[in-house]
């Protein structure tokens, strides 16, 4: 089915046409045939013969967007000015900028927010290194690291080409819950230098936020990490992704009156994201699961797995099922994918359990078209912004943070992730509920805060625990 259009190939094109007559009312025919989706029509300057006009129209490609710019120069009377990459315009010259928090107005002011004053405050800072952070940006600051090896579904980019997402992440953290994120693209995929160059840089931030690494090198770097630092260390990408999904399925299940421990799931992708997903539901009560990557289902007969697939074997699969994705779904009542697109159609979902729930969350393409899954599932999540139920990390990974740089977290537990899915999955009101809205929008306004004070518990939890003697919730 093709896409719809949609924001992101938004472009805006400057026309002459002639003032008067049916000609404006031709330029929204002419988009709408093409596919397309007018926007905004603004008249910014006017003759009397002929009229300047800025439209603004939805294309779901590049090559749509090309299309409709065709069609428009095909009207009669129309002369074609420029055109605008509206999502590039947006990007020009970055999208984030340091701003000073106290006004430097004379020389009294850069005394003390400089030399000689600001001597006194590294003095103090090397007599107790635990007052960085409240002396310094490390109380409120996460450095969002990336090597530019997974980025989207682009794959191995590069440090410069992960540039835009590692910014747009920073001004997430920044509008969703006021933190000070640093992209960070680090010029090297050697997990050594990798690991090597975040601790050295560790001692300015509360937090580090892994973002676009490939999988298995992911595992291997996070985990070095959290056994040196002293701040948490999230890699979004899998417990980010992790939390929301099970925070939707959750109430997924509330919709068709089902309970974690007794459905059979079923998951496309054994990548970053599955096995966290994987573990988290786990961890929450799912027993019955059964994991499929490109290659079929994961079973404990293979030869062809590394350490991170043995363990998904060695923890799943208790029937000793083999063969193929399609194969493993029928009669399941949750398809997880995280994978890529078309993996499974409508036959296949219609032999899935009654009021089967289908998330297909590979992007841009999903596993099946949402629209398709609806034909016989009860409930549908996606990754798409076009669809309800969208699966989406912006949702989480603001919060978490928040959480644990107000709780001064050194660390981040299983518990913590648990706590966050909870809170999240509770922003949605009993009253609320129903198979098109399992998960808030990312812009209602509680989330963020439900899903930091629900860290907050957790973290100080974990430390009473600790302080206790007791036996605390374990890490990651």
């Amino acid at each position: 089915m093709p896409a719809a259009p949609s924001a992101s190939y938004s472009i805006t094109a400057r026309l002459e046409v002639p003032a008067g007559g049916r000609v404006v009312s031709q330029l929204t025919n002419a988009v709408e045939s093409a596919g397309g989706s007018v926007t905004g029509l603004d008249v910014t300057a006017s003759g009397h013969e002929r009229l300047r006009v800025d439209v603004t129209i939805a294309a779901s490609s590049t090559d749509h967007a090309d299309q409709l710019i065709a069609a428009l120069r095909a009207i009669e009377g129309v002369s074609l000015g420029k055109v605008s990459d509206r999502t590039f315009l947006m990007h020009l010259g970055g999208k984030i900028e340091m701003q000073a928090k106290h006004p430097i107005r004379n020389r009294d002011d850069l005394s003390m927010i400089y030399t000689p004053g600001v001597a006194r405050v590294c003095l103090a800072i090397a007599e107790n290194p635990e007052d960085a952070r409240r002396l310094t940006i490390k109380r409120n600051t996460v450095a969002v690291v990336t090597d530019g090896s997974a980025v989207l579904g682009l794959g191995n980019i590069g440090p410069k080409a992960a540039l835009p997402v590692m910014e747009g992440k920073a001004a997430l953290f920044k509008r969703f819950a006021g933190i000070d994120a640093w992209p960070i693209c680090l010029d090297t995929q050697d997990p050594d230098e990798i690991v090597r160059a975040v601790q050295m840089m560790a001692p300015g931030f509360a937090g580090i936020n892994l973002e676009d690494i490939s999988a298995p090198r992911c595992f291997e770097i996070e985990r070095r990490l959290r056994e040196t630092l002293d701040i948490p260390v999230f890699h979004d990408d899998q417990h980010g992704t992790a939390i929301v999904v099970l925070a939707a399925l959750t109430n997924a299940l509330r919709v068709v009156g089902k309970k974690l421990g007794d459905v059979r799931l079923v998951m496309s992708g054994a990548g970053a994201a599955g096995t966290a997903i994987l573990k988290l539901l786990m961890a929450a009560g799912l027993t019955d699961v059964v994991v499929a990557d490109v290659h079929g289902v994961v079973h404990r007969g293979r030869t062809d797995m590394g350490d991170d697939l043995r363990w998904i074997a060695e923890h799943t699969n208790s029937e000793g099922l083999t063969g193929t994705l399609k194969e493993a779904v029928v009669g399941a009542d949750v398809f997880v994918g995280v994978s890529a697109p078309n993996v499974i159609d409508a036959g296949d979902v219609a032999k899935m359990a009654d009021d089967a729930i289908v998330f297909a969350l590979a992007n841009p393409e999903p596993e099946i078209y949402p629209a398709v899954a609806q034909e016989h599932a009860a409930v549908v999540a996606s990754g798409r912004s076009d669809f309800p139920n969208q699966i989406n990390n912006v949702l989480v990974f603001p919060g978490v943070f928040r959480g644990l740089v107000d709780a001064q977290s050194r660390h981040i537990t299983t518990a913590m992730l648990l706590a966050a899915a909870r809170a999240l999955s509770s922003v949605v009101t009993d009253d609320e509920l129903n198979a098109s809205y399992i998960i808030p929008s990312v812009f209602h306004p509680e989330v963020s805060n439900v899903v930091a004070a629900a860290v907050r518990d957790a973290v100080l939890a974990d430390r009473q625990a600790d302080e206790a003697g007791q036996d605390a919730p374990g890490a990651v």
